[in-house]
């Protein structure tokens, strides 16, 4: 930052503790940032005054109103009202709407199986698919299909696959610690609580979320993942072109490209493969191939392996747990299992 730049950034009402800290380019207009804080080291890409539209959302470029730690800011972005972010990489126009809070942990592992080198092994997080009582659970991790979580909750007994599984994952992933999250380029967020821990793809939209913790995020222009009000996203890995809208419900899961959950669903430690739908109900502890649909409050699965081109009527209760005072065992389903209105399948069963 040159003087003149420094003295137009106080006269704006902004402030840092070392504004040498604070580095820019040479497109850089201090103009365009107001009444912000920043602290540690930030990068800040060009800066033209220009604004950036998203549908009805129509906002100038710059940094207002917000609080910046430690972050890399792409070129002709739009920051309005964060009130808190720290640790991020920003693509090239990017607008972020009324935030509350951005933050990124010093071991943030984005919904990867895995455990950093200062870590024990209580903090990695397994997907307990299949089974209620546990013994199937799988390690999640980007990319994964559902052929890979088939192969390792079948194969149980061989302990050597079972290694060897949990090597190649951890392989796969660094085991330093201080990543941070990042945003990529024409990314929408606006009027959302909490985003932790995240890598969101280009060009994603989200709005009005509760909250989202240790998740990657796929999207590209031509597969834009959408995430809306009221949803509550913890502990996962989302595939490109996903929309996930209306109240949704979502831990330890992998919810695989091209597919939706709305108005309420509950997708809880279980694995949703492509091209998939589930709304309203509640499904647990399950492992379902791609093309499954599930629709209706009253539905229910749980504890299942569902092979793909499924679908779940109203009122079916598939594996309903706590048929006795404890958790019960699997049902197996191969491709097309169509159970029709009111089915209630207790374990153990195959199909």
């Amino acid at each position: 930052l040159s003087d003149q730049e420094v003295s137009t950034l106080l006269q704006n009402q902004n402030y840092s503790p070392n504004w040498e800290n604070v580095l820019v380019t040479n497109q850089f207009n201090p103009d365009l940032i107001n009444n912000s804080k920043f602290y540690g080291k930030v990068l800040i890409g060009d800066l033209s005054p220009l604004y950036l539209d998203y549908k009805d959302l129509k906002l100038p470029t710059g940094i207002y109103n917000s609080q910046i730690i430690n972050c890399e800011i792409g070129d002709d972005h739009a920051i309005h009202h964060v009130r808190y972010m720290s640790n991020y990489i920003t693509g090239n126009e990017v607008i972020l709407l009324n935030i509350n809070d951005m933050e990124t942990s010093k071991n943030a592992k984005f919904g990867n199986g895995i455990i950093k080198e200062d870590e024990s092994e209580e903090k990695r997080i397994w997907i307990e698919l299949c089974n209620e009582n546990g013994g199937r659970p799988i390690l999640p991790f980007d990319g994964m299909q559902a052929t890979d979580a088939y192969i390792w909750t079948r194969n149980r007994h061989d302990v050597a696959l079972q290694d060897k599984l949990k090597e190649i994952t951890e392989a796969a992933f660094s085991k330093k610690g201080g990543y941070y999250s990042e945003i990529g380029n024409q990314v929408v967020i606006k009027n959302s609580n909490m985003i932790n821990d995240v890598i969101i793809g280009d060009h994603a939209y989200i709005k009005g979320v509760n909250k989202l913790k240790n998740v990657t995020i796929h999207s590209t222009e031509t597969a834009i993942t959408q995430i809306g009000e009221g949803c509550e996203i913890v502990n996962g890995i989302i595939g490109y072109g996903c929309r996930i809208f209306y109240g949704v419900k979502a831990v330890r899961f992998i919810l695989s490209s091209f597919s939706q959950l709305k108005y309420g669903a509950r997708l809880i430690n279980s694995f949703l493969g492509d091209n998939s739908t589930i709304s309203c109900c509640e499904v647990l502890n399950s492992l379902l191939f791609p093309a499954h649909e599930q629709h209706h409050n009253n539905s229910f699965l749980c504890a299942a392996l569902i092979m793909g081109q499924s679908n779940m009527a109203a009122g079916a209760t598939i594996g309903s747990n706590h048929n006795s005072r404890s958790a019960d065992g699997e049902i197996i389903a191969n491709r097309g299992f169509w159970p029709g209105l009111c089915v209630s399948l207790k374990h153990n069963s195959k199909f």
